[in-house]
C-alpha cells in the first residue's frame, strides 16, 4: 500500500485499469500498488486527459464543463477580473473550488453591448474585435454586409469579428476647401480665357454624402465646373470684366440647389484668377497704360487751371490794396537778398539811398 497527502487546493484522481474509480480531495489517504494516482490544481483548469474523460460518472458531478461553440466566445475572470478569452472547444474546471467566473458570448451578430468597453480594450481581445474611433470633429456612417445601418457620432466603437463585413464610412464636419483650377472656357465673342475657381463648403447630411451619392467631392467638383463654364459661355469678354467681382455669386446661387441632393451646403465662392492669353494681356496692359497717361494728364491741367487761378486772385488782390502789394514786394526783396553773399558800395555820400533804389527799381 501507499500514502497520499492532499491539501485544500489539490484533488486526484483514483485509476485502476485505466479507469476513473474515485475523484478525492484534501486529506490523507492509503491505496494498493495497483491504483494510480492522478494529482489536479483545483484553482486550474482540468487537462483533456483523454477522450471522453468528462463524460466519467465519477468525475463529470465535481466539474463545471464549458462547451464553447464556433460562433461563440467565453470571458474568463478571476475573483470577477478579466483574465483571457476562451474560443471554440470543450473546458474543464473544479466546481466550487476554482477562482473563476465565466461570461458566454455569442458573435454571431457585430453588436457587443453586452461587455464592458474597458474589457474590450484588453489586448486578450485584439484578435477578436474591430475596433473604429470617430474623432471630435468627424462623423461616421456604420455599413454592414453592404447596407447603411447607422449614423455614428464621437466616439470609440468596438464590433465582433465574425462573417459579417462591416465598413466605416467617415467624414469631416469641419469647413473644407475645394479649388477648381485651369479651367480654359471660351467667353460669347471667343476669346480664350483660363479660370481658377474656389468654393468653402460643408458636410451637413452624412447619409446623402456617403450613403446616397457615390464620391460626392468629384460630383461637387463637376457641378461647380459646369455653372462657371456655363455662365462664362454667355458672356463677351467685356463683360466678363466688368462683372468679375459678381461671378462667384452668380455661380454660389446656380449650383446652391444642386448641391443639396449632395448632402453639402456652400459656404463662399470665389474666382481667384482670370488668366489672358498674351495677345489680350498685352493689349489690356496698352490700354491701362493709356488710361493711366490720360489720368495724369487730366490732373496736370486741373493743377494748372488752379495755379494759375490762385495768381490771378493774388493780382487782383494786390492792385485793390497797395499797402497789400508793398508787403509783397517786401517779401520778394528778402528772398533776393538771402541769396546775395557780398555787397561791395562805391559812390557818393548817400548810400541808404542808392541802396533802396537798386531794390525798388
Amino acid at each position: 500500500m501507499k500514502k497520499i497527502t492532499l491539501n485544500e487546493q489539490e484533488a486526484a484522481l483514483v485509476i485502476k485499469n485505466k479507469k476513473i474509480v474515485n475523484v478525492l480531495f484534501a486529506g490523507t489517504y492509503w491505496f494498493f500498488l495497483g491504483e494510480k494516482i492522478e494529482k489536479f490544481n483545483t484553482s486550474q483548469e482540468f487537462p483533456k486527459l483523454y477522450q471522453g474523460i468528462f463524460d466519467n460518472d465519477h468525475l463529470k458531478n465535481y466539474l463545471e464543463i464549458i462547451t464553447v461553440a464556433d460562433d461563440e466566445l467565453v470571458l474568463k475572470f478571476q475573483n470577477n477580473v478579466f483574465d483571457s478569452v476562451l474560443t471554440a472547444g470543450v473546458y474543464a474546471f473544479w466546481k466550487d473550488k476554482n477562482p473563476f467566473q465565466f461570461q458566454k458570448i455569442s458573435i454571431t451578430n457585430y453588436i457587443t453591448n453586452e461587455v464592458s468597453k474597458v474589457i474590450l480594450e484588453k489586448p486578450q481581445l485584439n484578435l477578436y474585435v474591430r475596433n473604429y474611433r470617430i474623432e471630435s470633429y468627424e462623423k461616421g456612417l456604420l455599413i454592414v454586409d453592404g447596407k447603411f445601418v447607422e449614423l455614428l457620432d464621437t466616439g470609440n466603437y468596438f464590433w465582433w469579428k465574425n462573417s459579417q463585413v462591416i465598413t466605416a464610412v467617415k467624414g469631416d464636419t469641419r469647413q473644407q476647401n475645394m479649388e477648381v483650377n485651369g479651367q480654359e472656357i471660351l467667353t460669347k465673342d471667343k476669346v480664350q480665357l483660363r479660370l481658377n475657381f474656389a468654393i468653402q463648403y460643408q458636410i451637413v447630411d452624412f447619409v446623402k454624402a456617403f450613403a446616397e451619392n457615390k464620391e460626392f467631392e468629384n460630383q461637387l467638383y463637376i457641378i461647380v465646373q459646369m455653372a462657371l463654364r456655363t455662365l462664362v459661355g454667355t458672356m463677351t469678354f467685356d463683360e466678363l470684366m466688368d462683372q468679375k467681382s459678381k461671378i462667384a455669386e452668380t455661380i454660389s446661387l446656380e449650383i446652391m440647389q444642386k448641391v443639396n441632393r449632395l448632402g453639402v451646403k456652400i459656404i463662399d465662392t470665389g474666382l481667384k484668377d482670370i488668366i489672358l492669353p498674351g495677345e489680350i494681356r498685352d493689349i489690356m496692359n496698352q490700354v491701362l497704360i493709356a488710361e493711366k497717361k490720360a489720368q495724369a494728364n487730366s490732373i496736370m491741367r486741373r493743377e494748372e487751371t488752379a495755379s494759375t487761378r490762385s495768381l490771378l486772385n493774388t493780382a487782383k488782390l494786390m492792385d485793390e490794396n497797395q499797402m497789400l502789394y508793398k508787403l509783397k514786394e517786401m517779401e520778394y526783396i528778402e528772398k533776393i537778398a538771402e541769396k546775395i553773399n557780398t555787397i561791395s558800395v562805391s559812390g557818393r555820400d548817400n548810400i541808404v539811398s542808392e541802396l533802396k533804389q537798386i531794390f525798388t527799381k
